[in-house]
């Protein structure tokens, strides 16, 4: 296929890409036809792909709402994707100024789109990084110019876990995490979880990300509940992502169909 101007020369268009996925699923543009199909083919064995990607963006906004009316100024958004509308320096800028924010991921052209729409902008930056290596993470320079450890820090982890299988040890990723924080900082939290689900839609979903660059580790929630140890769960603790903190009754209605659990847990001391 033709390589569009905006994608960078060293990205494989013809595979498959989790973050463009997640954009289509957002109605977003920087997508390729391999990801439109793959997407396609997701929504054919789960028809709830694109409400769970909307009802995530949304846990995710109300999230960094909490956190700003908690105080918390500085975030770090692992596993970011690709900037689309209500991104987190948006709506933490919004509410607070003074916000600052360094996006990470993996992906080569979630990492452009973010340094292309981050111009201009100060106190947000991003940087090429994988989650499954946090100590390169936190000793990254544009990391460490950013974001002053010795403060509460907010560490943003939403929608990528179920990316991560246990070989590549996400509990021991994210002691590594927890421990290069102060007191005070949070943790948020949400992937994708088979609670409730047929083995025929499990099996399906699989299939279909078998073919990305990414697969698919489902969990339940008491498995994700168990990665904030160390963590005080903030009410409601860990629900399906509707449920947390709603803003209407009605919006949390049906909210198994989300597929996604999520929690946000605070570190004392």
């Amino acid at each position: 296929m033709q390589r569009p101007d905006w994608a960078p020369e060293t990205i494989d268009v013809e595979r498959p890409s989790v973050a463009r996925m997640y954009d289509y699923y957002l109605g977003g543009s920087h997508n390729f036809a391999v990801d439109r199909a793959a997407a396609q083919a997701m929504v054919a064995a789960v028809p709830e792909a694109p409400l769970m990607a909307q009802a995530n963006r949304a846990f995710l906004r109300r999230a960094v709402q909490f956190l700003c009316e908690a105080g918390i100024r500085q975030f770090l958004d692992i596993g970011s994707g690709i900037p689309t509308v209500g991104n987190v320096h948006e709506i933490a800028q919004r509410h607070a100024p003074d916000s600052r924010v360094v996006y990470v991921d993996v992906d080569p052209v979630a990492v452009a789109h973010s340094r292309e729409i981050l111009t201009g902008n100060e106190s947000a930056t991003v940087v090429q990084e994988d989650l499954r290596h946090p100590e390169r993470i936190l000793a990254h320079p544009d990391v460490r110019a950013m974001i002053d450890f010795s403060q509460p820090v907010a560490v943003l982890i939403v929608a990528v876990l179920h990316f991560v299988g246990e070989h590549d040890r996400p509990a021991e990723v994210l002691r590594t995490l927890r421990a290069a924080l102060a007191p005070g900082s949070y943790l948020v939290l949400s992937q994708a979880s088979d609670d409730g689900r047929s083995e025929a839609e499990r099996a399906e979903a699989q299939k279909v990300y078998q073919r990305t660059d990414n697969p698919l580790w489902v969990r339940s929630r008491a498995e994700l509940t168990a990665f904030f140890d160390g963590f005080e769960l903030v009410e409601p603790g860990v629900v399906w992502v509707p449920q947390w903190r709603p803003e209407t009754p009605d919006s949390a209605e049906d909210a198994e169909r989300a597929v996604f659990l999520g929690g946000v847990g605070r570190l004392g001391g």
